[in-house]
């Protein structure tokens, strides 16, 4: 690491233990559709006016609703036909995660190429988590999505901060540096200040730990696996090992012939796009 790097990333430890690090808050339109989520007897056409709220959101939903791994024998053009299919919990958690892709924007052309990179990588995940998740495991299949597109929230604060530090924008290395060793922690501090439930506010912090002591699977092991999948043959450390001989993939329930199970994972890393 160079010397930058390090000083960087001391610097911003500090600021995340003083709690004077900017951490983005949840968008108003999250905030709506969580809190409409809670209520246990809410019906379609409620939730669909709190999405309606935001056309694109609204136009992002009926395409995923419209997908070939979710459609039905009709093709869908409106948010409350969206929900019946999808299920107003998925839907809900599913628009949330959604939502925080509108702040994945930069000013500087690097730093926005770089968010555009992250989130591609986020959606990717998500498709795989929802489909091992809804075919392996009695976990949630909505709170499955939603780790996938948040796992790599902690970055973002992180690209922020390099937007106003020229030296560390114009260095991708040490930038590179600095996002790999603490955006699981900035990730999991985020995702708390969110008010996220703690199974899914661990996954950023822990979905690199590959010997994590457990005994049922959760959603850690799907975000792992998944990203295992799709970081394959690359640097990235999950990219550095055997996918059949991960912890999770055997929690998982996975077939390690993982012939047929590879191509149902790269076609789930597009079910989102």
């Amino acid at each position: 690491m160079s010397k930058m790097a390090a000083e960087v990333q001391k610097d911003l430890i500090k600021a995340i233990d003083r709690d004077a690090l900017f951490l983005p808050t949840l968008p108003e339109v999250a905030l709506k559709i969580r809190q409409a989520a809670e209520d246990t007897e809410i019906s379609v056409a409620a939730l669909s006016r709190v999405i309606g709220h935001d056309t694109a959101l609204s136009a992002r939903l009926i395409r995923i609703a419209n997908s070939p791994m979710l459609r039905g024998s009709v093709e869908i053009s409106d948010v409350g036909s969206a929900i019946r299919r999808l299920g107003i919990n998925y839907t809900s958690n599913l628009a949330i995660g959604l939502v925080v892709e509108q702040m994945f924007h930069a000013k500087s052309p690097v730093i926005e190429q770089k968010m555009r990179e992250i989130w591609q990588q986020s959606l990717q995940v998500a498709g795989i988590s929802y489909t091992l998740c809804q075919r392996y495991t009695a976990l949630k299949p909505d709170q499955a999505t939603l780790a996938g597109l948040v796992h790599l929230i902690g970055i973002l604060p992180i690209l922020t901060y390099a937007e106003d530090h020229f030296d560390l924008l114009a260095d991708p290395i040490s930038l590179n540096h600095v996002i790999d060793n603490i955006h699981p922690t900035i990730g999991e501090r985020l995702l708390h200040t969110w008010d996220f439930p703690e199974a899914l506010a661990a996954v950023p912090s822990q979905f690199q730990i590959l010997d994590r002591p457990l005994r049922k699977a959760d959603y850690v092991d799907l975000v792992q696996v998944a990203s295992a999948h799709i970081n394959r043959g690359t640097p990235h450390p999950l990219g550095q090992v055997d996918i059949i001989d991960l912890p999770a993939f055997t929690r998982l329930g996975l077939d390690p012939a993982g012939g047929q199970l590879a191509i149902d994972m790269d076609e789930a890393s597009r079910l989102f796009y």
